[in-house]
């Protein structure tokens, strides 16, 4: 038995390597092209900076870089990759939680490199174990190492990110594990800025583009070329299949400034619908995963326990550790610090059912949450409360069914907000979201001010949401899905390894051209031109 383990074992191995090396060849090709066709660059280049979306697969955020990349080098560009050599001790998806000083795999990720970036300009760097003095570090502390700076570079709060998604936790453990792996991510910060100011002073870039601008290195890198007065992009995945949302200030926190005048006509508003009708079915992706593998109607021991209570409130979470919480923590110190200033709103309710909803990522196999919701719902023993009723993040419910027959909905950031907005529910926001800035829910600006809010919901015979949330729930949903998600779709397709992974499609070198591409042509005009990086036209 273990012989037949240990062959299947090996043999998913190999596959993997032949997958991973068929996509480097693939990419590889594409680039020798685009060094073939390219003409001679300009002076002022644009660097690139990417080392936090992949390790050995081409991930999504990656094929968008090189993508974006090429097309410039292309139009006579000059671009820069600054590719790690082993330049970083760990790098984030380096790092293994159940083993955090194990060293990353470096070898695979440089392959990878040469296959992407071989034919461009290229300026490695490497890990400099003595750039910050000797023994700075070793007596700090959590607390000490969050707010650590070092030459007016803010390292600790840089490294904050990545500590918590990496331990998939907003409440760090002040434990030597923890603490020694915050200073390695603080040393490698030190080490990487020095070597990327020093890429600043000798080729003075018209603009940086990054991944996410969140993850340690690019965080990092993305200070010091603002420190400059230089231009920074970053990147995220889309809201559809196969797309990117290139932006100028954050990318994790997706704000979109939609023309106040822009109202959609017949023909979009047919075209949202669609979209909806499958959303509402949990037939979406984000980032090529699938969140829902399916869904359940409410279970009817459920709607009679409902059915016993005044209302129904339900309560939406997010995944603690999501790279969009730094933005979201305006009014709260953290989504549990409102979840337990809810719980005095449950004791004081006993006629309403509240329902918490459990995100359903912070399960995902891979990615699953050291501290969860489901967690601090079994430490607070909710099950006590017998207006309380939990959802947990595998149990795949129909939370539009929810929606439909609630009072209100409160959340703290997450999409489903807009969702119920479009549905046509009044929706309390507890923290700051992509969409709260489009006046789509209500976000009250203190906690004070919220816990008024709620009581006031609560206490109402009736609630009503205001007519303007769901027109400006659809309009900003439109927006995000037509305009700001810039689809690589006809560049890239699955790589039937990893989900979210991709490989090329076939395409002549011509394709990337802007003048061929409506997608690259936006990238190039905000990368160059100070654009804003939404399509001009409804490409449909």
């Amino acid at each position: 038995m273990r012989i037949l383990q240990l062959i299947e074992c090996v043999s998913r191995q190999l596959k993997l390597e032949l997958a991973h090396f068929a996509n480097d060849r693939r990419f590889a090709n594409l680039a020798n092209q685009v060094k073939e066709a390219a003409p001679e660059k300009t002076d002022a280049p644009v660097i690139f900076f990417d080392v936090s979306t992949r390790l050995t697969g081409t991930s999504l955020n990656a094929a968008f870089a090189a993508l974006s990349a090429w097309s410039l080098e292309l139009k006579g560009v000059r671009v820069i990759h600054f590719v790690c050599q082993r330049g970083l001790a760990p790098c984030v998806f380096g790092t293994k939680r159940n083993a955090l000083h194990h060293q990353p795999p470096c070898g695979g990720c440089t392959r990878q490199s040469r296959a992407l970036f071989g034919q461009s300009e290229v300026f490695p760097f490497s890990f400099d174990a003595e750039a910050l003095p000797h023994g700075l570090l070793e007596p700090l502390g959590l607390e000490e190492l969050s707010r650590f700076t070092y030459a007016d570079l803010p390292l600790g709060e840089l490294a904050l990110p990545s500590m918590r998604w990496i331990l998939r936790r907003h409440h760090l453990s002040d434990d030597e594990l923890t603490c020694s792996l915050f200073r390695n991510y603080i040393r490698s910060a030190y080490s990487l800025a020095l070597q990327f100011e020093a890429l600043i002073r000798e080729t003075q870039p018209q603009s940086v583009v990054v991944f996410n601008g969140m993850q340690y290195p690019e965080a990092t890198a993305r200070w010091v070329a603002r420190k400059h007065g230089i231009r920074v992009i970053s990147h995220e995945v889309g809201m559809v299949p196969f797309s990117a949302y290139f932006t100028e200030g954050d990318a994790t926190a997706y704000d979109l400034d939609i023309p106040a005048d822009f109202e959609l006509n017949e023909a979009q508003n047919q075209r949202l619908d669609e979209y909806l009708s499958k959303r509402f079915k949990g037939d979406f992706r984000m980032a090529g995963v699938r969140f829902w593998p399916s869904m359940s109607e409410l279970k009817p021991d459920f709607l009679e326990k409902a059915a016993g209570f005044k209302q129904v409130v339900p309560v939406f979470t997010n995944v603690i550790f999501d790279t969009s919480q730094p933005h979201a923590n305006v009014v709260f110190e953290d989504m549990f610090t409102w979840l337990d200033a809810l719980l005095e709103t449950v004791r004081e309710h006993p006629e309403t059912l509240f329902v918490i909803r459990a995100h359903p990522d912070e399960a995902r196999a891979g990615k699953a949450s050291e501290e969860s919701v489901a967690q601090w719902a079994k430490a607070r023993s909710l099950r006590k409360h017998p207006n309380l009723h939990f959802i947990p993040p595998q149990e795949y419910v129909n939370s539009y069914d929810l929606i439909r027959m609630a009072k209100f909905v409160l959340i703290y950031n997450s999409t489903i907000g807009l969702e119920a907005s479009i549905l046509g529910a009044a929706v309390l926001s507890a923290g700051k979201s992509r969409y709260t800035a489009s006046d789509v829910v209500w976000l009250p600006r203190t906690k004070e001010a919220y816990r008024e809010k709620l009581e006031g919901l609560l206490a109402a015979e009736t609630v009503e949401a205001p007519a303007h949330f769901r027109r400006n729930a659809r309009r900003f949903l439109f927006w995000q899905l037509f305009r700001s998600s810039l689809s690589f779709e006809d560049f890239l397709k699955p790589d039937g390894v990893w989900a979210g992974y991709v490989t090329l499609k076939k395409f002549p070198w011509q394709a990337l051209l802007p003048e061929n591409s409506a997608v690259l042509q936006t990238i190039q005009d905000g990368i160059l031109r100070g654009g804003d990086f939404m399509l001009k036209e409804d490409p449909r």
